[in-house]
């Protein structure tokens, strides 16, 4: 079936009664009291039809794994004979078919050897109830006649601790109460060194709101961020589920627990009578409500996927109330457990609500990101050299990636073999090899060999792919060899009668339609190159009419060298096409206009003009003169490339400069640091566009437009309501549920610009 989530998680109930009487128990304690009907122990019948129903869903499915937890009630009820059956019959039923997972949540208080030898036999890792120290758990985790079970469960621990059984630790789960001393509850459970500890909050609807001491809606998120900063001080001891969601989702990364995010659950009950239900939280709500009216015995897994609450349960933003969806922090919170959001609004109940802990929720995001933000904003953002070496790494492991596929080739083989050569010769090598890897076109070429490797898209110098990028890796480990004035042998294979050295020049060894192979060495003046019997000098000291440098423009005194980049065949990778070899003239020409347009920068935009000439390598003339709205372009390559249209006047070309360092460098961020998360699945309204747009677009408008507002300003002739317009897709971006901790000090760090703008 089509569209239906795949169910990865089964909670298997094997034993519907317990030996404790916790008074904060979902399952006894709150509105479903449908555990009374149910079968003590689940059946040798239920379990058979179970396992051999999540069999046919993981073949279905073609899923690579599945988890089954045991549960309760207390599952150490069942007996471990009972137990054993249900590790053999899912272990016999999913051989072959996908990797199982198999776990237990217990209260511990039967953990015994006989017990855990039997999960040692099938790998079943155990995860344990308690509340932390004994004050805290004896709040709620008492026998029916009032007797602590602490010791008993600190007993547990210890055996489950010890050396046989260690592995089989999954971890501690811990029910908060505001009552409770936060810092010695994290204590007592950091003792007891639990592979991870899962903070959960008490479940509870808008129709039984949790209790509150002190009457405060925020009571929830304030011992939670005490618990943070104790776990802060401490090192961080032992993973915190909860913590490191929020951490992850602040980045830009998944949700790590059902109870926070957007991502769709994908778990299923099986009661001990074999009835089919949702997810177990549910009963909090009311009566009836994680029920589907399916069984293992009538029904496969994939009916109750299409079940209309389960299916609620997988849409993810669409599945959150308006106003959180209007929410800044619903990508960290998601809207809260689906089940803490059920209200009865005029007689009718339903799940559209916020959650009723959403006051806690958005304390304890915010609160977790103004601790960890300044230490979890991308270090790129405010480090240009930082930036230039996440860069770097990105080529070289795309290039990895690429000489993985390629390996197999003799061609490219020879040629990666004389890459690794460059690089252990010393550090000239090194530094020449760092120099034709980091050319913004190399990133071009890399990017597309691999699409083309993957597509299996020919070459027409060979029957496949491998032939080109080969003949590319040549040319630049000759180029680099030749930048280092290395004494290595480096043979370049050319076609149409020339071959372009990345960073040096295009070197013309034959007739337009010739292909073949020349050998390329260091010369006292320059460089030669021998085809067969024929040696031709080339380099800057040659002056043969065969080659055709590079050309390099300064910005001004103090600056590196920029190239002029109009040789390269992969330079095509603008919206626009480039131009063609410029000549002499025309060279001259246009770098007098860029002389010019960088002195007007500097005179108007000094701090927008320094920090577009940080990373500026490149330069590739473009087509055509300026569009409106159509300045400098930033296209797929590496860092510091910029395409500018040759025939923009002194202005033009200055305001090209300017907004096409802005686009190279937003785009460059977002290659090595993630800005935003789920881009598209929110529309904003655009001072600048007739539509709305996702984040993306609006970040790249602003980001763009307070350069262009202080350059209009400053060259008199400003936009008018230009700076207002900025300000209001500042304060959208501002309340973005998309933008990470690094989007959010990257919208800031625009925000002060525009303050300096209009100051």
């Amino acid at each position: 079936m089509t569209g239906l989530i795949a169910f990865r998680e089964i909670v298997l109930k094997v034993h519907s009664r317990c030996d404790l009487a916790c008074d904060h128990c979902y399952v006894y304690e709150h509105a479903d009291q449908s555990w009374r009907a149910r079968p003590k122990v689940i059946s040798p019948e239920v379990i058979a039809h179970t396992a051999s129903r999540l069999a046919e869903h993981a073949r279905d499915h073609a899923l690579p794994s599945v988890t089954v937890i045991l549960h309760g009630g207390e599952p150490l009820l069942a007996g471990p004979s009972r137990l054993r059956l249900v590790c053999e019959e899912f272990t016999r039923a999913l051989a072959g078919t996908a990797a199982l997972d198999l776990r237990i949540h217990t209260n511990g208080l039967q953990l015994s050897p006989r017990y855990l030898d039997l999960f040692d036999e099938f790998g079943v890792r155990v995860g344990v109830s308690l509340d932390g120290d004994r004050s805290a758990n004896d709040r709620h985790r008492r026998f029916a006649d009032g007797r602590t079970s602490h010791p008993l469960v600190l007993a547990a621990l210890a055996l489950l601790r010890s050396a046989p059984y260690r592995h089989l630790y999954q971890g501690l789960l811990c029910t908060v109460d505001v009552a409770n001393d936060p810092v010695a509850v994290l204590d007592a459970l950091v003792e007891l060194e639990p592979p991870r500890v899962d903070f959960l909050l008490p479940h509870a609807t808008w129709q039984s709101p949790p209790v509150r001491p002190d009457g405060a809606p925020d009571a929830y998120a304030r011992w939670l961020l005490r618990v943070f900063d104790h776990w802060e001080r401490r090192g961080r001891p032992v993973p915190v589920r909860l913590f490191e969601s929020l951490v992850s989702t602040l980045g830009g990364g998944p949700s790590l627990t059902e109870s926070l995010g957007l991502a769709p659950t994908d778990l299923v009950v099986v009661e001990t009578d074999g009835t089919l239900e949702q997810v177990d939280s549910l009963k909090t709500a009311f009566e009836g409500a994680a029920a589907t009216g399916f069984n293992v015995f009538d029904h496969a897994f994939d009916q109750v996927a299409a079940h209309p609450g389960v299916r609620a349960r997988q849409l993810g933003l669409a599945g959150v109330s308006d106003s959180c969806r209007r929410c800044p922090v619903v990508r960290s919170c998601g809207g809260g457990l689906y089940s803490h959001r059920y209200r009865e609004v005029d007689g009718v109940g339903g799940f559209d609500h916020p959650s009723v802990y959403c006051t806690d929720l958005r304390e304890l995001v915010d609160g977790v990101e103004g601790r960890t933000a300044p230490r979890r904003t991308a270090p790129e953002l405010a480090d240009p050299a930082a930036l230039a070496r996440s860069q770097q790494e990105l080529t070289r492991v795309l290039l990895a990636r690429l000489h993985a596929d390629l390996a197999p080739d003799p061609g490219w083989a020879r040629s990666w073999e004389l890459l690794a050569a460059v690089e252990a010769s010393g550090e000239a090598g090194a530094d020449a090899l760092d120099a034709v890897l980091d050319h913004p076109f190399t990133r071009t070429w890399v990017l597309a060999a691999l699409e083309a490797v993957r597509a299996e898209v020919p070459d027409a110098a060979g029957p496949g792919p491998a032939a080109g990028a080969a003949r590319r890796l040549t040319a630049l480990a000759a180029a680099a060899v030749l930048r280092g004035g290395l004494d290595l042998p480096a043979e370049v294979a050319y076609r149409d009668g020339e071959v372009y050295l990345p960073t040096l020049g295009l070197l013309r060894l034959g007739e337009p339609a010739s292909t073949g192979r020349a050998s390329l060495r260091v010369t006292g003046e320059g460089y030669a190159a021998r085809d067969g019997r024929t040696e031709h000098r080339f380099g800057p000291a040659a002056g043969d009419a065969r080659w055709q440098p590079v050309r390099t423009w300064s910005p001004g005194p103090g600056t590196a060298p920029v190239a002029l980049e109009d040789l390269d065949p992969d330079r095509d990778c603008f919206a626009r096409p480039p131009r063609l070899r410029l000549g002499a003239g025309e060279a001259g020409e246009w770098r007098g206009r860029l002389d010019a347009a960088w002195a007007l920068l500097h005179r108007s935009v000094p701090g927008f003009a320094r920090a577009a000439a940080s990373g500026l390598t490149t330069l590739t003339p473009l087509a055509g003169g300026p569009r409106a709205g159509d300045w400098g372009e930033a296209g797929r390559h590496g860092p510091g490339a910029l395409g500018v249209p040759y025939a923009g006047g002194v202005r033009e070309t200055a305001l090209a400069l300017l907004t096409g360092r802005r686009r190279a460098r937003l785009r460059e961020l977002t290659e090595v640091a993630d800005l935003y998360a789920l881009d598209g699945a929110w529309q904003h309204r655009s001072p600048w566009r007739e539509h709305p747009v996702p984040v993306s677009r609006l970040l790249a408008d602003v980001h763009e437009r307070v350069a262009v507002e202080a350059y209009r300003r400053a060259t008199a002739a400003p936009e008018p309501g230009g700076a207002d317009r900025i300000h209001e897709a500042l304060d959208r971006l501002a309340e973005a549920a998309e933008l990470t901790v690094t989007g959010k000090r990257l919208v800031a760090e625009l925000r002060w610009e525009l303050k300096a703008v209009d100051a």
